[in-house]
């Protein structure tokens, strides 16, 4: 699904060093997300993890497309431990099919309640 949230990516780079960055999604599902305006370098295989509000999630890099004019690149991640940290779980049902269906009506009924 389409949606640009915006993140905080942090992890180590190929030398060690820690790193956190701002970046933001451009497509997410509950198994992975692709990022965009990341300005670090990152490998294919590396494991970074992926704050979004309150919710931190770690992820491994799968591709990387740099994007040279912008001096920035995208990055497909995969979730390590599937989990919902984007808010896409089960739509909620609506007041209509939460309510219980009590109410009868005769099969000639034009879906109007009987009047007694």
């Amino acid at each position: 699904m389409k949606a640009v949230l915006p993140v905080r990516v942090s992890g180590q780079d190929g030398s060690g060093n820690c790193y956190t960055e701002l970046a933001h999604t451009l497509d997410i599902t509950d198994t992975g997300a692709r990022l965009g305006a990341v300005r670090r370098d990152l490998e294919v295989g590396t494991q970074l993890t992926v704050q979004y509000k309150q919710h931190r999630a770690e992820f491994r890099v799968v591709w990387t497309s740099p994007l040279p004019q912008l001096k920035e690149r995208q990055v497909g991640l995969e979730a390590v431990v599937q989990r919902d940290m984007w808010g896409l779980g089960p739509e909620q049902k609506t007041q209509s099919q939460a309510e219980p269906q009590n109410e009868t009506r005769p099969p000639h009924s034009n879906g109007a309640p009987a009047r007694a």
